[in-house]
C-alpha cells in the first residue's frame, strides 16, 4: 500500500504582505489561509499524513489550529529552518521513510482543488515527479542587473510552477541530502531533483491556485473562494 504524506511549508514571515501578523494567520472568510490549506488536505481520502513546518514560535498556535478545527491528519507540527529548503528537509525527516510518496505544498495556497493534487499525485506515481504548473500570460524578459533587456524566451514553453509538488519520497531525500552536500540553495524542489539529473513532469493546474503573498491577494482570493461556493 502507498503511504501519501504532504508537507505543508508554513514558516515564512511574509514582509511583502505588509501586516504585523504573518500571512498564513491571516483570516479569509472567517478562518485562517493555512487552515483553509489544511482542510483541503483533510479531506482527500489518498493522504495518509500531514507535517506542518512553521515559525518556531508558533508551533503552539499550529498544534492549537489542528485540535480546534479537527484536522486529523496533521501528524506533527514542528519548526523549520533558515531557508524553506532547510524547513522541507525536515519535514521530510518527520514524515518517516514508511512513506512511498510526498507532496510539498504552499501554507499560502489555500484554493487548490482536490482535483488538482491527485492529478499531481498521479504523474508523480507513474513517473517520479511531478508539479502543478500554468502557461504564462505576459512575455517574459531576460534582464541585466543595470536593467537592460538581454533576451525575450518563446513563451510556449514557459510555465509558471506551483504547488503541490509530488515526487516518490526516497527520490525527493535523496534530492535534498544532495543539495545538502554540495552546499545549494534552490527556490523549489523540483529544482533540487532536477539538477540531481531526474526528470519532472508539469500537470496543467489552474490560474486560481495563487499564493497569497502581497496585500492585494487576500481580496482576490476572497472572491475566488466565494465564487467557488456560488456566494
Amino acid at each position: 500500500m502507498n503511504k501519501v504524506g504532504v508537507i505543508v511549508v508554513a514558516a515564512g514571515r511574509g514582509s511583502r504582505m505588509r501586516t504585523a501578523e504573518s500571512k498564513q494567520y491571516l483570516e479569509l472568510a472567517g478562518k485562517p489561509i493555512l487552515v483553509h490549506t489544511l482542510e483541503l488536505f483533510e479531506k482527500i481520502a489518498r493522504i495518509d499524513s500531514v507535517v506542518l513546518v512553521t515559525g518556531e514560535e508558533d508551533v503552539p498556535r499550529c498544534e492549537s489550529y489542528a485540535a480546534r478545527y479537527g484536522l486529523h491528519k496533521v501528524s506533527r507540527v514542528i519548526a523549520g529552518g533558515a531557508e524553506r529548503q532547510d524547513s522541507v528537509r525536515s519535514g521530510l525527516e518527520a514524515l518517516g521513510a514508511d512513506t512511498q510518496w510526498v507532496l510539498v505544498h504552499d501554507g499560502v495556497r489555500p484554493l487548490v482543488t482536490e482535483e488538482q493534487v491527485v492529478a499531481c499525485l498521479d504523474k508523480a506515481i507513474d513517473t517520479g515527479a511531478a508539479v502543478l504548473a500554468v502557461p504564462v500570460k505576459d512575455t517574459i524578459k531576460v534582464v541585466s542587473e543595470d536593467g537592460q533587456i538581454m533576451s525575450t524566451p518563446d513563451r510556449k514553453s514557459l510555465w509558471a510552477i506551483q504547488t503541490p509538488q509530488a515526487f516518490r519520497f526516497s527520490l525527493l531525500k535523496e534530492a535534498h541530502e544532495e543539495a545538502v552536500r554540495d552546499g545549494f540553495l534552490g527556490t523549489d524542489d523540483a529544482m533540487l531533483v532536477e539538477r540531481a539529473g531526474h526528470t519532472v513532469h508539469v500537470v496543467e493546474g489552474d490560474y486560481a491556485n495563487i499564493k497569497i503573498t502581497t496585500p492585494e491577494d487576500l481580496p482576490w482570493a476572497e472572491w475566488l473562494l466565494g465564487n467557488r461556493r456560488g456566494e
